[in-house]
């Protein structure tokens, strides 16, 4: 592969699609001489889901390259970040990405053979990379390492010393796959900026860091492993991914945060040479794209319907993902799938006195809420009273549990005002309860179960204007909730 592309053409195929390249002239130089080594590194924490799709198409781009390609199963990384894999399933987690991973080369026609897979902990407890990161913990100052680490660490108030420490080993893995350069994605920007600053000063070689854009999820957030509505699992039926594209924002005439998009734009084109739209004969019949921004314009101009769009990216995904469903139902790789990520343990046997109760009823938890931020877009007097408002909000065309939050003291007149997400959030972006992330919410709230209603009583503002439950703060991806005057209210 890549023998027959001049250092020009290798370099246009490495770098297409690509938000950033760090280090283009060294990257150039290297292609003049040899092939490039380069290495995708992922944390073995949650499943991993159709956005993976986009690094392994750029893998795949690498390879026609020439590119000496490594990935590293990051378990080491996976711990600690905020304990997000907890150390006895490490191992059975790696085999999970290992297998899945090769599935979905397999699925887009990429030879194993060309591909070297490292786990972090082959190496990342030798005594050499464990004296280095000691030296560079001399080094690098806690802000660094606070800021390298903030759009890939989980952020919490008492944040844990192993998240300072994750930056650090991702830049030491460089010189110990002895690569060229290392490919992720652009929220990875801070920690690739840390290795430069730190790397020559520990006498190692600065690398070149490559920089895919983040893909939006279906929400019009980012896809994430631990918000179940933003994303399509690879192991998804066919049903469930018609499920979930149908409630994915995809505004008609807007580009913007558009997952389904997206994904035809880093996913599809690059793995093939066209995309069909499938259209009704009466609207004018199935049209052939071979350029994305073909697609993206009309779809602009509204040509383009939305369902048409997402019927049509099923078409394409279901192609992508029946060779992984097919791999993975095997005795084997099911037993696999159920060890590495174990469903939540459930009280079985019901409450005291009562082993008639179910455990829906049993298990009233936030992660059971599908709570959005939206944007009012207009206030109008009711027709019929003085004090009451209709609000027309903004929820990016997602279909939830959509409630307007707000918080409120008791008294005369009654203090009502609404909850603030943090700065850069968007319609239709997630809001969590910190420590019941994971977890699907309910399709349906069901009146008769009253669970919003059963945890509404413990939603309360802190003394520090923190939207919380129990005392665990309410946040998106971004950060926490807040109101601004309310001190102690209560939220409904």
């Amino acid at each position: 592969m890549g023998e027959q592309l001049s250092p020009e053409e290798k370099f246009q195929l490495i770098t297409r699609n690509l938000q950033e390249v760090l280090g283009e002239e060294r990257l150039k130089e290297i292609l003049k001489e040899r092939e490039l080594k380069v290495y995708w590194g992922t944390a073995t924490t949650g499943k991993p889901h159709v956005a993976y799709f986009v690094p392994m198409s750029k893998i795949a781009d690498f390879l026609k390259a020439g590119c000496e390609v490594t990935i590293l199963f990051a378990d080491l990384h996976a711990y600690l970040d905020n304990m997000k894999a907890p150390w006895e399933l490490l191992e059975l987690r790696v085999q999970y990405y290992e297998q899945v991973i090769k599935a979905m080369l397999e699925s887009i026609g990429v030879p194993l053979d060309k591909l070297k897979f490292v786990k972090g902990t082959d190496y990342q407890l030798s005594r050499e990379y464990t004296l280095d990161v000691y030296r560079l913990s001399s080094m690098v100052t806690e802000h660094d390492a606070k800021k390298a680490g903030a759009e890939v660490v989980k952020q919490v108030e008492h944040p844990l010393l192993s998240g300072l420490l994750y930056p650090g080993l991702q830049a030491l893995d460089e010189e110990y796959l002895k690569v060229d350069a290392q490919f992720g994605g652009v929220d990875q920007r801070k920690i690739f900026t840390l290795a430069e600053k730190y790397l020559p000063s520990l006498g190692y070689t600065k690398r070149i860091h490559m920089m895919n854009p983040m893909v939006p999820g279906l929400t019009g957030g980012k896809m994430s492993s631990s918000e179940e509505e933003s994303k399509i699992d690879l192991l998804d039926k066919n049903q469930e991914v018609k499920k979930k594209l149908k409630k994915a924002f995809c505004e008609p005439g807007n580009v913007e945060n558009n997952g389904v998009l997206s994904f035809a734009k880093h996913v599809l084109f690059p793995l093939q040479s066209e995309f069909v739209i499938k259209r009704d004969p009466k609207w004018g019949g199935d049209k052939v794209y071979t350029d994305y921004e073909e697609v993206e314009k009309d779809f602009a101009a509204e040509q383009i319907h939305p369902g048409d769009l997402k019927a049509s990216v099923e078409l394409a995904l279901n192609k992508l993902l029946d060779p992984i469903r097919k791999k993975f139902e095997t005795p084997e790789l099911k037993k696999l799938t159920a060890s590495a990520y174990p469903e939540p343990s459930k009280n079985k046997g019901g409450a005291k006195g009562n082993p008639k109760q179910t455990v829906d009823e049993e298990e009233v938890i936030p992660s059971r809420l599908d709570i959005r931020v939206g944007k009012v877009i207009s206030v109008e007097k009711h027709p019929d009273a003085d004090s009451l408002y209709l609000e027309k909000i903004d929820m990016r065309g997602i279909e939830s549990q959509a409630m307007l939050l707000c918080a409120s003291i008791e008294g005369e007149p009654r203090k009502v005002e609404p909850l603030d997400p943090p700065e850069g959030s968007a319609p239709g972006d997630r809001v969590y309860v910190e420590g019941y992330e994971s977890g699907k919410p309910d399709d349906e709230l069901k009146p008769k179960k009253k669970v919003f209603e059963k945890l509404q009583v413990d939603l309360k503002i802190s003394d520090e204007f923190v939207a919380q439950w129990k005392e665990q703060n309410l946040t998106t991806k971004l950060g926490q909730i807040t109101c601004k005057t309310l001190k102690g209210g209560n939220i409904s």
